[in-house]
């Protein structure tokens, strides 16, 4: 029997994103089902009901839920094409440690950057250069996180790529002028079919926060 895959998501959220591209990594047919996080359906509450949110991956009908969780699943269940995580035990507890560092360090101080301003938002701003630059000094020269691989660190922080047009607009600076060597990395990710997949166009992006600006009464 074919595996049964479902993912339920939000097409913003750049958690999403890494499961998508995970999947589509391992060449994993799925069923996309987009998700209205402002009117939550009794499904996703269903197969979430402690977190209620999104991304939820099922498999044969059992929930796997947060991404960076999904991601290590996949691998270990269609282990066939593209690893994801390295086999090294040093080097697979290495990338859980970057993956674990984006998870608690990058989204908090995006969210002051557009929504937030004066001294909170350039607090965000200076949070959010200062963590880009470590990230930056552990890319170093490689071209993956992983070196030649592209994998698990990789996938867990370039959907946040397709967000930094609106963090640049909203924050009025330029994440290229401060990391160079993570742009040009993100630029080699996007050519990746899986990743041109998965990531939204920036300009929608971009148009969505400016809807949720308005939304919750920021302007």
């Amino acid at each position: 029997m074919a595996d049964e895959v479902i993912l339920l998501n939000f097409w913003p959220s750049m958690f999403g994103m890494r499961t998508r591209i995970a999947l589509e990594e391992k060449k994993i047919k799925f069923d996309y089902r987009e998700q209205d996080l402002f009117n939550k359906d009794s499904f996703l509450l269903e197969m979430n009901p402690v977190h209620k949110k999104i991304p939820v991956l099922i498999h044969n009908g059992k929930p796997v839920l947060e991404s960076l969780i999904q991601i290590e699943y996949i691998d270990e269940v269609w282990p066939g094409i593209n690893p994801l995580l390295p086999s090294d035990p040093y080097q697979r507890g290495q990338a859980k440690f970057w993956g674990d560092f984006i998870d608690k360090k990058v989204y908090g101080p995006t969210r002051l950057i557009w929504g937030a301003k004066g001294e909170e938002q350039e607090a965000g701003k200076k949070e959010f250069i200062e963590v880009l630059k470590m990230l930056e000094s552990e890319l170093g020269d490689k071209i993956y996180f992983g070196g030649e691989t592209f994998g698990y660190v990789d996938i867990a922080l370039i959907g946040f790529y397709s967000w930094f047009d609106a963090y640049e607009k909203f924050g009025s600076f330029s994440v290229e002028a401060e990391c160079p060597k993570l742009i040009a990395w993100a630029k080699r990710c996007v050519k990746r079919e899986s990743v041109a997949k998965s990531l939204p166009d920036s300009d929608k992006i971009t148009k969505f926060v400016l809807e949720l600006k308005k939304n919750i009464g920021i302007e």
